[in-house]
């Protein structure tokens, strides 16, 4: 194979490995973006979901403590004063607490899909710049392997050794 061949192949190899590299690093970049998409979209979920859980929660504690108003009544209790107060306050304070936990347990939700979204987005990057990495490794290893047939005896080719026979 003459130099001119050797050289011609050396760089259209090297071509055609970048870019695929590139494409690899793109293509490895934009699924770590939707992949963070998601994760947001999930983060999102998980609010709107809380929101929906507290209002069904609130609607179930009206109809208990109508429920618990009117049984009071029935028996006699005053709710305004006395054992009924405390029953009324009792329990808004635990509705009031559910609904504490059901937002703390939507936020600690969210904010770890927040999180997964930002490391995917990281990987995403880490992806691209290994794929630039290894273009300027295969410009790198093209340049030498030019250098190699070119100036097969100059600094930067790679020395060779050959034997001796000995008798």
């Amino acid at each position: 194979m003459g130099q001119t061949t050797a050289a011609a192949f050396t760089i259209g190899s090297a071509v055609v490995q970048m870019k695929q590299q590139k494409a690899l690093g793109k293509y490895n970049q934009q699924v770590s973006e939707r992949n963070a998409q998601i994760a947001e979209q999930e983060a999102n979920q998980i609010g709107q979901q809380a929101e929906f859980d507290i209002a069904r929660f609130d609607q179930k504690f009206r109809q208990a403590e109508g429920t618990v108003e009117v049984q009071l009544a029935k028996s006699g209790v005053v709710i305004d004063s006395g054992s009924g107060a405390r029953v009324t306050e009792a329990n808004a304070l635990e509705a009031e607490m559910e609904r504490k936990i059901t937002r703390y347990n939507a936020d600690m939700g969210a904010a770890k899909k927040l999180e997964e979204a930002n490391f995917s987005r990281i990987q995403g990057q880490m992806a691209r710049r290994e794929a630039r990495i290894a273009n300027i490794q295969t410009a790198a290893k093209a340049g030498s392997s030019l250098l190699q047939i070119y100036a097969p005896n100059s600094i930067y080719s790679t020395p060779t050794t050959t034997g001796t026979k000995t008798s």
